[in-house]
């Protein structure tokens, strides 16, 4: 219950929140997550073979706070471009990688420090890699250690690299130490962004 786990289990679990951060129903003068925090526990949540359960407390005549209803449809609109690396998929071999610590324990969710452009979460469908970021880089590049030639996809062969949402190419290369890739213009990385890895193959 409002927690986090350290790593991928091979069992499904779920996590189960509010989009309150005082309560689990309704009640006035409310203190409610941001999009951006709930969008973060769920790459966090999927990418360890996980489930989010997102708890919304409707006023008594059914209706939902003006506030919720701008966070649903602000994690919609995430979602709808970004999807893809989200419903459906599996764990990789590892969920992630980046500087910043994620708390476990019992309501410890509010622990966590903010994520930064060198965090990333991962997850696969078919012979496809999914790199998500959980922050935005000022300079519109990114480097993922773990798709490196002496990293964790060392072997996978690397097709290409596209952006979720957009049609215009990803410049990318592909060295020892990192994946590095330069956003196209029309970027949009609202909360994060996410790249879908084209592999010639896949192979565990």
């Amino acid at each position: 219950e409002r927690s986090l786990r350290t790593g991928i289990d091979p069992r499904p679990w779920q996590t189960d929140t509010s989009i309150s951060n005082l309560s689990w129903g309704y009640m006035e003068h409310d203190e409610f997550k941001t999009p951006e925090f709930i969008i973060h526990q769920l790459v966090d949540i999927v990418s360890k073979n996980g489930n989010l359960l997102l708890s919304i407390g409707p006023r008594a005549d059914g209706t939902i706070p003006d506030e919720v209803r701008a966070t649903l449809l602000d994690i919609g609109a995430w979602l709808d471009r970004n999807g893809e690396a989200i419903y459906a998929t599996e764990p990789w071999k590892i969920s992630g990688e980046g500087p910043t610590e994620v708390k476990t324990g019992f309501a410890s969710d509010q622990e966590m420090k903010p994520y930064t452009a060198a965090d990333f979460r991962f997850t696969r469908k078919g012979d496809n890699l999914y790199i998500i970021s959980l922050a935005c880089p000022q300079d519109g590049t990114a480097s993922v250690h773990a798709f490196g030639l002496a990293g964790e996809a060392k072997g996978l062969g690397i097709k290409d690299v596209d952006l979720l949402g957009s049609s215009q190419k990803v410049e990318w290369l592909q060295t020892t130490g990192a994946l590095n890739v330069k956003l196209p213009p029309d970027a949009a990385c609202k909360y994060g962004f996410a790249l879908r890895v084209k592999l010639d193959h896949f192979h565990e």
